[in-house]
């Protein structure tokens, strides 16, 4: 009887010290990293009680003044190293630890007031989860000092990229301006594009231009600062890139992203394009729509989804938390993932 009762006070003091190293097992592997980016957490513990642990979180720090393309170990959810959520995720718990992606081949395509470099933290992190990446530069943009082009101009530097490099099976890429490069391209090379995809892109309809699809003050604005330059280009006034453009950014970060946007050539904005072949075409489409990108307003006839993204017929919608151009910068990791979402099979 004596030896029963040992042996019953044995197993009592192994089970309350189970339910204290997994208490504390599961306090790091779980509630740590869930309150450490803003979770309150409301949970019942193993005899049932109702228990709330009070925190504090932490102030969100822009992490990039420094502008590092690649960024230090944010969140990417599908790659096979060792990328991990920075915010209180221990890097030994494989549990974390993120799956290979397939391998897919990118053609990266930028859009106005931007050049190739817009691609290169998303193309960094593309690059690193295993895919091929390319970012061509299109006339009239970059080092290109000539701002004397036309839509056919700069449809044809991808289209040359592309038949150069000799690129098949490619998921081509469009942002903004570049959705109505990519819908020209796409007549020109089918054969060669696996998967269009349409990043709050432009997706005009056959005959129309940019410009008919921006709202009638945005147009006025557009037409006024294109007569009073030089060379027929377009330079964003600050405030307007500031709350169109990185309406979610600081106002340090959108200083920041300023300092790289160049004159538009007003030209290829106003062309008015022939898309009928575009139309017919039976290429797989993808539309990535950011719900915070103010470029557009959303409704009365304008926007980017559903207005846009709905021409594109049968399509693969993937949507995210992000405005037109901040995120390309800042969350880099964030955008590529919703890229591969959008091409992959």
């Amino acid at each position: 009887m004596e030896r029963s009762q040992n042996r019953a006070d044995e197993i009592g003091v192994l089970e309350k010290r189970f339910e204290s190293m997994a208490h504390q097992l599961n306090e790091i592997r779980v509630h740590e990293p869930l309150k450490s980016v803003g979770h309150k957490l409301i949970y019942a513990d193993l005899r049932g009680c109702l228990c709330m642990y009070p925190y504090y979180p932490e102030i969100h720090q822009f992490p990039y003044l420094d502008y590092p393309y690649m960024p230090h170990r944010y969140y990417s959810p599908n790659y096979e190293g060792e990328w991990f959520w920075g915010h209180g995720v221990l890097e030994s718990d494989k549990s974390y630890q993120l799956h290979a992606q397939q391998r897919l081949t990118f053609v990266l395509v930028h859009g106005s007031w931007a050049d190739a470099h817009f691609w290169d933290g998303i193309a960094a992190v593309l690059h690193r989860n295993g895919h091929t990446v390319y970012t061509p530069e299109y006339a009239g943009h970059g080092e290109d000092p000539n701002k004397n082009v036309t839509h056919a101009m700069i449809t044809k530097s991808v289209v040359d990229f592309i038949t150069k490099m000799n690129l098949r099976d490619i998921i081509l890429v469009g942002h903004s301006f570049g959705g109505t490069v990519i819908q020209k391209a796409a007549e020109q090379v089918p054969d060669r594009i696996k998967r269009l995809v349409f990043w709050d892109a432009f997706v005009l309809k056959d005959g129309e231009s940019l410009a008919d699809e921006l709202p009638p003050q945005t147009k006025q604005g557009f037409e006024q600062l294109r007569a009073s330059s030089k060379d027929d280009t377009i330079m964003l006034p600050f405030p307007l890139f500031r709350d169109l453009f990185v309406n979610t950014a600081t106002l340090d970060e959108a200083k920041w992203i300023y300092a790289g946007v160049t004159p538009e050539p007003a030209k290829p904005l106003f062309e008015k394009l022939d898309l009928k072949a575009f139309y017919v075409l039976p290429t797989p489409r993808s539309y990535v729509y950011f719900y915070q990108d103010n470029v557009l307003p959303q409704g009365e006839g304008f926007g980017w989804n559903p207005h846009m993204s709905s021409r594109l017929g049968l399509f693969r919608l993937i949507v995210g938390d992000g405005d037109h151009m901040t995120d390309s910068r800042t969350r880099p990791a964030m955008v590529a993932q919703k890229l591969y979402e959008a091409g992959r099979d």
